[in-house]
């Protein structure tokens, strides 16, 4: 048994004092009281850890090498994409490990307990399989192994290279999968995870509409009828004029009136959307993945948040291309989108919560649905993916109950993040990841050999 104490802990009740929690040897937490004295580990502030939803672990080593102007004068997310498709091609499987052993190390650090990775990386340059169908997902496994990180791994079903089912261009060609090499894949993936502890799982994602074919689409519940299921859905605007001119439809309302979308399903993006699609989307039950520092960067859109809370959706957040990986800058970036759209302020708080425990809230809960993960609560049963803020910095100083939340994403950042817990291991020690000089070495490693590879 593993015992943490906290002066200050965010319960489901809400906020409490003096908290012990017990953590059993499988992860989960075994017991919860507050009022007690000091034990065990001690901390100053105790919060559950959120999901990281949404990650392309690969990407983070091309963060800095994109924002020069090319010669195109109308620089976007497709020349962007253009130049993310000539770095991959120099990826082998030891990089793809060493990358995302970096990218949820920083995850850890940054606040979040587990790495949802939506991996289309497949296959070899040129488009043929490894030996081992599923190799690069047993890297991401591999990986996660190292960080201690929770895992949720989702292989992603890449098929074509648009909506008129065009055979995958050379950037794409190492996504690529029928759909009966993708359920070996997956078959494939879901084994790789026997290296793991108990809380790592597996899902699916069709990519986008334009990747997969409709018919399969409308049927994917059936044919994955267990596990959460993500989809990349209406980021951009040139994506919503391709699937309009192709199927008829705007993508949000395509999906909505042909598949089966439930709280199964997490929608990624979602930045270009009609008044009527959110609010219809919003009650489908389904979450919506946000990734808003990789939403800005690409010029994706603004979310429409407020009208989608009113709603009652769930939302989560990711880290997506992880061009910077920082969970109190993606809440940040997140509300203060709203603000500047609307012209207003605290864009997302109730009459009952702040700005920071409502968006906080809505993250752990939308991530815990997102990923079927036993998380979000500081609650018996649930894993112990757990956070610790240090209250003794100036930005916390005298600050209290929600106002600990609203300074942390607010006035300061993920150097606040002290300790971190993924399902019960302590991975993340005075705001440093234990295993740090080890992963960054590799890292680096790998980056002197892709260099000049953009």
């Amino acid at each position: 048994m593993q015992t943490i104490w906290a002066e200050t802990a965010l319960l489901p009740s809400g906020w409490a004092e003096q908290v012990r929690v017990d953590v059993d040897a499988h992860g989960r937490i075994h017991s919860v009281v507050s009022s007690v004295p000091r034990a065990g580990t001690t901390v100053p502030c105790l919060l559950p850890a959120p999901v990281n939803v949404h990650s392309h672990a690969f990407q983070r080593a091309m963060a800095g090498l994109t924002e020069a102007r090319g010669p195109d004068p109308t620089d976007s997310f497709w020349t962007w994409r253009q130049l993310m498709y000539r770095f991959l091609d120099r990826l082998t499987p030891d990089h793809i490990e060493a990358i995302t052993a970096l990218v949820q190390m920083e995850m850890l650090e940054a606040g979040y307990a587990t790495n949802t990775e939506f991996h289309y990386l497949h296959h070899q340059p040129g488009g043929a399989p490894y030996d081992a169908l599923a190799e690069t997902s047993e890297r991401i496994c591999a990986a996660a192994a190292q960080t201690g990180i929770g895992l949720c791994l989702l292989p992603v079903h890449y098929e074509f290279g648009g909506c008129d089912r065009r055979t995958l261009g050379p950037g794409q060609i190492r996504f690529g999968n029928s759909m009966e090499r993708f359920q070996l894949l997956c078959s494939d993936a879901a084994t790789s995870l026997r290296h793991l502890p108990d809380d790592a799982t597996s899902g699916v994602a069709p990519h986008s509409l334009r990747a997969v074919g409709t018919q399969d689409l409308t049927t994917y519940t059936d044919l994955f009828p267990s596990g959460p299921i993500h989809m990349h859905l209406a980021e951009q605007r040139a994506e919503v004029d391709e699937v309009q001119q192709h199927l008829q439809s705007r993508p949000v309302t395509w999906a909505l009136d042909n598949m089966d979308l439930t709280d199964r399903w997490c929608l990624i993006h979602c930045t270009q959307m009609t008044p009527d699609e959110t609010v219809r989307l919003a009650r489908s039950g389904a979450v919506a993945g946000l990734c808003p520092i990789t939403e800005s960067s690409l010029g994706d859109g603004i979310f429409d948040g407020v009208r989608w809370c009113d709603a009652g959706g769930a939302f989560a957040i990711g880290s997506d291309s992880n061009i910077r990986i920082s969970l109190s800058e993606e809440l940040r970036t997140l509300d203060y989108s709203q603000r500047l759209r609307d012209g207003s302020r605290a864009a997302l708080a109730t009459t009952d919560k702040s700005t920071g425990r409502q968006v906080y809230d809505k993250v752990l809960q939308g991530g815990a649905q997102a990923t079927g993960r036993a998380s979000g609560q500081i609650a018996e049963g649930q894993w112990a993916d757990l956070m610790a803020l240090d209250t003794a910095s100036e930005h916390l100083w005298g600050r209290s109950a929600d106002q600990i939340l609203d300074a942390w994403i607010f006035a300061s950042d993920d150097r606040l993040v002290q300790d971190v817990w993924a399902a019960g291991r302590h991975m993340v020690r005075d705001g440093s990841h234990i295993h740090r000089p080890r992963i960054v070495a590799a890292y680096k490693k790998t980056l002197d050999a892709l260099r000049d590879a953009i």
